[in-house]
């Protein structure tokens, strides 16, 4: 059975323990690479053993900051944790060998399912990283600037750079706390919200044309195929937060992004939501979830199918 433990109780339950394995979860997002990157090399610094399992579907942008401590295929940890991930359904393939030994799961989603044996669980904070931050100042009450870089890309990219309406006062102390620390934050914001790649160019392109609006434009619905990412030469990389474009419409205040994945039967659904509206509840409908402002959903079925579904489970949230 879980046992809920605070920030402090984290600290000190880290202090005692050597030898850790951290996991992420997959497809994933700078969150939970910068979290894990940054607990690796706080504990590290503290003179602890810690190693990150490898996850293989990190991207170029956020691996460099996970990629120094991957784990050895023969480390065995003493202590596995997992950060920023709500459910063993989102474990990787190579994850799911620890999933009956999770000793600590470090999370901000509400919809955490309590699968470790010690649970650190905020859902008031906007980013796993703001979490990870004030265990680690517990501990030892500074950070360097290796792990200050780590923590920034977590906090920022989980606010868009702070623009979301997730963010609270406590995540821009954050990180102004991770600036003085030494975060690189003008290299970091070009490189994390200022910059795109071609592919990126051409594959909004393709998005914006086929953008759809419903329920008297309050909704807008995008839809990536296999297809569109071929046409663009647009790659993982080049995704990275394209869930926000439905939503940057004026008037619209759900935006859902559905993309097609291995096959034409495996989708994946990203709901961004203004403040009246609940992108976790829908979510829940299709067995995912997330946090109000932001969740998301995988369902096995054809774009067309997950579209009908939508608009059918949408009038329930939309008047």
């Amino acid at each position: 059975m879980s046992r809920l433990i605070s920030i402090a109780e984290t600290a000190k339950w880290l202090e005692k323990r050597d030898d850790f394995l951290i996991i992420k979860h997959r497809r994933p997002d700078g969150d939970t690479l910068g979290c894990a990157g940054a607990l690796a090399q706080g504990l590290r610094e503290i003179g602890k053993t810690a190693y990150v399992l490898y996850n293989p579907e990190a991207t170029p942008r956020y691996a460099r900051y996970v990629k120094d401590y991957w784990a050895a295929d023969d480390y065995t940890p003493k202590a596995t944790i997992v950060v920023d991930t709500a459910s063993i359904d989102l474990f990787t393939k190579n994850a799911l060998a620890y999933k009956d030994n999770i000793a600590l799961c470090i999370d901000h989603h509400r919809s955490n399912t309590k699968y470790a044996d010690f649970v650190c669980l905020d859902s008031t904070y906007a980013s796993c990283g703001e979490i990870i931050y004030e265990i680690l100042m517990s501990i030892s009450g500074k950070i360097s600037e290796v792990t200050a870089e780590r923590l920034y890309v977590a906090v920022s990219t989980d606010t868009g750079c702070f623009s979301f309406c997730n963010t609270t006062s406590n995540t821009l102390s954050v990180a102004a706390q991770l600036v003085d620390a030494g975060a690189p934050i003008g290299y970091l914001n070009k490189m994390l919200f200022r910059t795109k790649t071609m592919g990126r160019v051409k594959i909004e392109g393709l998005i914006n044309t086929g953008m759809e609006f419903h329920f008297d434009g309050k909704v807008a619905i995008v839809v990536i195929t296999r297809e569109m990412m071929e046409l663009s030469g647009a790659d993982e990389d080049d995704l990275d937060d394209i869930a926000t474009i439905a939503g940057s419409i004026e008037g619209v205040g759900i935006g859902i992004t559905i993309r097609e994945l291995t096959s034409i039967n495996d989708c994946k659904i990203s709901v961004r939501a203004m403040p009246q509206y609940n992108a976790n509840e829908i979510c829940k409908r299709f067995g995912g979830g997330g946090h109000q402002s932001a969740a998301g959903a995988s369902i096995e079925k054809t774009i067309a199918e997950v579209k009908a579904e939508l608009l059918e489970v949408l009038k329930d949230f939309v008047s």
